[in-house]
């Protein structure tokens, strides 16, 4: 009876017990517990991170695994980041890329010291552009070392190092649906606008105002939604807030002008992709999660 209540006791305290996380390879940089990689992939993941600790002390390291034992992803790839001691010690400037085959689900993890060149919104932004399409397809070797490569590139470009040999492709397919949605909710958004505008300016009899700020304000979100650099948000802020005054002055100043400015434009930054996104733990920093 006694051996029969350890045997019980044994087996409780083995099924309470915390499941492991996998152990970094000898290879450190990949770690393909999932068996999905290809040689090739691998080879480059490594030659290419070896290049760049060498040179910055920042690392990259890749984690594929069958699933999360049941963990949720954010903990798991916290505690996998700090199990491997991703980064320089004192820099903190690690990045941990984690699949997990089984819920489909992909996380981005990012240290301290690289969280201002890598925040929240453009892990998730690099997942939905250069990652997941490939995923929901189950390319693994072309999202894993495309992601791969776009955020080597990133980090390179930061300690000023050349990285002309990186290739990085964005997924056509999926940009054009999101393009198409975006086209025509603009051509609504800014219709109402100009509607808006002129009416106010046929009303008041001054057009020139308003033409003024209709078609800067358009040039204005062109530049910013089509282009890549974050800088350009700062620069469509400041002229919604200018246009907005503008409009508000000019429709009370001798009750003309072209009437007061909506401003906004609504589906910028905005992510596509199914999934979700949030903050890291203490000791990783910050990052994004995605589903495919």
């Amino acid at each position: 009876m006694k051996k029969i209540l350890i045997i019980l006791l044994l087996l409780f305290v083995f099924l309470l017990e915390p499941k492991a996380l996998v152990k970094p390879t000898k290879e450190f940089y990949v770690n393909d517990y999932a068996n999905i990689l290809s040689n090739e992939t691998e080879e480059f993941i490594i030659n290419h991170s070896q290049s760049l600790e060498a040179k910055t002390k920042a690392q990259i390291v890749v984690v594929t695994v069958l699933n999360l034992e049941g963990e949720n992803l954010e903990t798991y790839a916290n505690k996998l980041f700090n199990e491997f001691g991703i980064g320089d010690a004192k820099e903190n400037n690690g990045l941990l890329l984690l699949l997990a085959l089984d819920e489909r689900l992909f996380r981005v993890e990012v240290g301290y010291g690289l969280e201002g060149i890598l925040p929240d919104g453009l892990t998730g932004r690099y997942q939905d552009d250069y990652i997941i399409p490939y995923l929901k397809e189950n390319k693994w070797d072309e999202g894993i070392k495309n992601g791969y490569s776009a955020f080597y590139k990133k980090i390179c470009e930061e300690y000023n190092i050349d990285a002309d040999d990186i290739v990085v492709q964005q997924n056509d397919n999926e940009n054009i649906g999101e393009l198409f949605f975006v086209i025509l909710y603009s051509i609504m958004f800014y219709g109402f606008i100009l509607g808006h505008n002129f009416y106010l300016a046929k009303k008041n009899k001054r057009y020139f105002p308003s033409i003024i700020m209709s078609i800067i304000n358009i040039l204005i979100y062109v530049l910013i939604f089509f282009s890549k650099y974050q800088s350009f948000i700062m620069l469509w802020v400041i002229s919604e807030l200018i246009l907005f005054f503008i409009g508000i002055n000019s429709h009370n100043i001798k009750n003309g002008g072209s009437g007061i400015y909506f401003g906004g434009s609504g589906g910028f930054g905005g992510s596509s992709g199914g999934g979700f996104s949030g903050g890291g733990g203490s000791s990783g920093g910050g990052g994004s999660s995605r589903g495919f």
